[in-house]
Order: C-alpha cells, then structure tokens, then sequence
C-alpha cells in the first residue's frame, strides 16, 4: 500500500484526540461545525461551495457536494475539490487522523471529473486522480489513479477484478 503525504505529530500521556484544544482553537472548530453542519443540508451547490470556501476549502467550479457530505471539521482547509467533481450522499472527506499516541494531517485532493459514490470515506493525504469514479461505500486509503475505477473496503481497482473474471 502506497504510504499517504501526511504530516505526524506525536504525543505522549494521554491519546491524541484529548489534545485537539491545544491543535486547534475550540472557537475555530466550533465556527467550522456550525457552518459544516448547515452545508450538509443545504441543497443550493453555489452556497455549499460559498461556504466550504470561507472555511479555507479549494472548491472548483461547478463542484457538487451531496446533501449529509462530512467536511473535516478540524481543519477544512486541508480539502481541494477539483472542477466538476460529484460527492455523493453522506461521504466523510478528513483531513486530519487522531491514533492513539500519535495526530496526523494531510491535505484530500480530488482531481476535476471526479465521481465519488455515495457513503464513502477518505483518509487524509490522499490524491483521487482526474477522471476516477469511487464506486458507493469505500474506504479511500491510498491514492486513486486518473481515469480508473476503484472501491471497496479498502479501495481496490474493480476494473483489474473484472478483468480477470
């Protein structure tokens, strides 16, 4: 498995989460909440990508982040959306990662043209290359390749699979 670009901090006492007051300021995550929230309802596109946006997000044109879609609300600067990229329904999009002794950030990049069904997850320091379709209900894990079909827990090439059926 190909390693992700995130950057560690390691912590020592206590697990990771419990220091997230002194990584972040709790207004700042409270301010990205209530925003993050309100997009995950809101069905206008032009006012999801105005707000993602003012939170430090990179939204290309024409973007469209399904209804439920879950912004990392630590830091959601660390999201780039590509032109003409779909999310769909309920995906969860981190751009940080708390482990036990252990924090890490990176940024999610998703390329223009990008297809992401329904339900999935993306880790932090992941690149989904121009073009790829991510099939409903995977774990991204790793980086996705341009122009290529991948899913699954965690993601794999479908279109390999299905060639050798």
């Amino acid at each position: 498995m190909a390693i992700r670009r995130t950057i560690r901090h390691e912590v020592s006492g206590k697990n990771s989460l419990r220091f997230w007051p002194q990584i972040i300021h709790p207004m700042r995550v409270i301010w990205n909440s209530v925003i993050i929230f309100l997009c995950r309802v809101v069905p206008s596109f032009e006012v999801k990508n105005f707000l993602y946006r003012r939170l430090g997000a990179k939204i290309g044109r024409n973007a469209s982040v399904g209804l439920m879609v879950m912004f990392d609300i630590f830091f959601p600067e660390q999201i780039e959306i590509g032109e003409n990229v779909i999310i769909g329904y309920n995906t969860t999009l981190l751009g940080h990662e708390f482990l036990k002794d252990e924090w890490r950030i990176g940024k999610v990049m998703i390329e223009k043209d990008v297809v992401i069904g329904a339900n999935c997850t993306l880790l932090p320091g992941i690149v989904i290359g121009e073009g790829a379709t991510i099939s409903a209900m995977s774990l991204v894990n790793r980086d996705i390749p341009p122009h290529s079909f991948y899913g699954g827990v965690p993601v794999r090439d479908l279109n390999a699979e299905k060639k050798e059926i």
